[in-house]
């Protein structure tokens, strides 16, 4: 079971940051992923990281602004984000899965979501 925390309120042009728990598991040999969904809105894709390599994967919307890292040590998977604006308001979630890339369809195990609200 993962566990995301972490979400918030915050202003425009903050920071806030993400984290992402495996419950009785470790991410050994998995990808790690976030995704967010905003009301009337798909589902969409916001970072990913290879546990064993630390291989990361961002889209453009995001590039530059958050950054996805692990910590061996925690057995967590953390988000950090930047430069929040407006449009980055969403639900957050964490996902685990065995092959690498952006589609939610190839994350197996998913989180509960965190509320992330950014304010003018």
């Amino acid at each position: 079971q993962l566990q995301a925390s972490g979400g918030g309120l915050v202003q425009a042009g903050g920071s806030l940051r993400l984290s992402c728990a495996a419950s009785g598991r470790t991410f050994t040999n998995k990808y790690v992923g976030w995704f967010r969904q905003a009301p009337g809105k798909e589902r969409e894709f916001v970072a990913a990281i290879a546990w064993n390599t630390g291989r990361t994967l961002y889209p453009d919307s995001v590039k530059g602004r958050f950054t996805i890292s692990r910590d061996n040590a925690m057995n967590t998977v953390d988000l950090q984000m930047n430069s929040l604006k407006l449009e980055d308001t969403a639900v957050y979630y964490c996902a685990a899965g065995r092959v690498r890339g952006s589609g939610p369809e190839r994350y197996s195990d998913w989180g509960q979501g965190t509320q992330v609200t950014v304010s003018s």
